[in-house]
């Protein structure tokens, strides 16, 4: 079943498996608690200054999988594997993050871009 962008669903290959990430209320809520924030708007601007740790993105990426249906927890999501290593995890939370505050309208377009912040922006390491 293909992912539905509309309700901020994605789907990326983590050890060369596809997996269903979504950023639920549940999640969102487990996330405001890790980063300290007391809501919604305060997450969304947190993570629109695009500075984000390998830890963070861990975070991100565990709270997605869980939402799609993962059972997984962020010691076993820091463990996974892309193949465009770092620079596909960034891509990957960066479309997460744009497909659950962006409006997760597919398209890609300045909502998404500026949700996801600098990350949606930047260039992939070794390119320029």
């Amino acid at each position: 079943m293909p992912v539905n962008r509309r309700r901020g669903e994605v789907e990326a290959v983590f050890d060369g498996r596809p997996h269903r990430l979504v950023l639920t209320l549940g999640a969102l809520a487990e996330l405001e608690d890790a980063f300290g924030v007391a809501d919604l708007v305060a997450l969304a601007e947190r993570f629109e200054h695009g500075r984000l740790s390998a830890r963070d993105a861990a975070r991100i990426l565990a709270a997605g999988l869980r939402g799609g249906g993962t059972e997984i927890d962020e010691a076993g999501a820091a463990r996974l594997t892309h193949d465009d290593g770092a620079a596909g995890f960034v891509r990957v939370v960066a479309e997460l993050l744009a497909a659950t505050f962006g409006g997760g309208d597919g398209g890609g377009g300045e909502g998404a871009a500026e949700a996801a912040g600098p990350l949606a922006r930047a260039p992939s390491p070794g390119t320029s």
